[in-house]
């Protein structure tokens, strides 16, 4: 069981996730965690330490759906794109409810996600030049933004459509390869 400050901040993702950040109050949070009223103030007294600790959390389980996938060095950019694409979709499906919340956060106070999202490119700029990819920085932006922008339109516009994982897997290769 996570401890406390975890559960709460779990609790303040699917309140955003479900509500926006309108909905994201102390009670709200108390209400979804299943706790007393007024233990999320005890542990995060005002709006904008509750919002950070919801916004660390993203962070901390973008960083654990990672480790879990574990992914393995790609030795071509094929096998790159088809984790890429594996990632993306999942962003859609099993962690629809993470990504809605980050997606209410990137939209709200993009300043907040700025440095979380900075890191991803960065990271993903260094491996493709790692594997002698040309142009990596801009690359590596360019997959973000299509990863972002699917996972936002699976969630909406196209909210219940199966997508092929292998024209996924296609598209992120193009924009590797160029």
């Amino acid at each position: 069981m996570p401890d406390r400050r975890t559960q709460i901040a779990d609790a303040a993702l699917a309140v955003v996730s479900e509500q926006g950040l309108k909905g994201l109050t102390h009670r709200a949070v108390d209400a979804q965690a299943g706790v007393a009223v007024g233990t999320t103030s005890n542990y995060f007294r005002n709006r904008a330490a509750l919002v950070g600790a919801a916004v660390d959390r993203v962070e901390e389980l973008d960083r654990l759906l990672l480790q879990e996938g574990k992914l393995e060095f790609p030795t071509s950019a094929a096998s790159l794109a088809e984790q890429i694409a594996g990632a993306v979709m999942g962003l859609a499906g099993d962690n629809a409810e993470l990504t809605r919340a980050r997606f209410v956060f990137a939209l709200d106070q993009p300043e907040v996600v700025a440095d979380g999202h900075e890191r991803l490119v960065t990271a993903l700029a260094q491996l493709l030049e790692a594997m002698d990819i040309p142009e990596a920085r801009a690359r590596a932006e360019a997959v973000s933004d299509y990863g972002d922008g699917l996972a936002l339109h699976l969630l909406t516009a196209r909210k219940g459509q199966v997508m092929d994982r292998s024209a996924v897997a296609r598209n992120i290769r193009r924009l590797l390869e160029g």
